[in-house]
């Protein structure tokens, strides 16, 4: 079971490190000034780091995931160190997941704020 929380606490850090609102989106830069881009881009990246809500995502998603890591403890016949590392493991892997889809959802914010100030944004 270590293990198992050991490889949970590196898919956590490796997909929370994933550029959420601090995404450069490709665009089409022919015919852009690019400071004013630049502007843009970080007036984009603040309104998305305001709006996702990203953290309370991941603590949804953290919860979630403990309650369903304890439950499968419990039904595997685990004793309470079982339970209490299935909780953890399950945290784990749910606080990834909600964090996952709060980058996803600051990048969409900041890919739909350049496209909604005209830039082309290719990806």
């Amino acid at each position: 079971m270590k293990k198992l929380v050991t490889v949970c606490s590196l898919v956590a850090i490796t997909v929370v490190g994933c550029a959420g609102a601090d995404v450069r989106p490709i665009v089409d830069m022919k015919g852009v000034n690019e400071a004013s881009y630049e502007k843009d881009l970080q007036e984009c990246q603040a309104y998305a780091k305001d709006q996702s809500g990203m953290g309370s995502t991941a603590a949804k998603g953290a919860g979630a995931g403990a309650v369903v890591g304890g439950l499968l403890g419990l039904v595997t016949g685990g004793n309470k160190t079982g339970i209490a590392q299935a909780a953890g493991a399950g945290a784990v892997i749910g606080g990834a997941g909600g964090a996952y889809s709060g980058n996803q959802a600051q990048e969409a914010v900041v890919k739909r704020c350049l496209s909604g100030r005209g830039y082309r944004v290719l990806n």
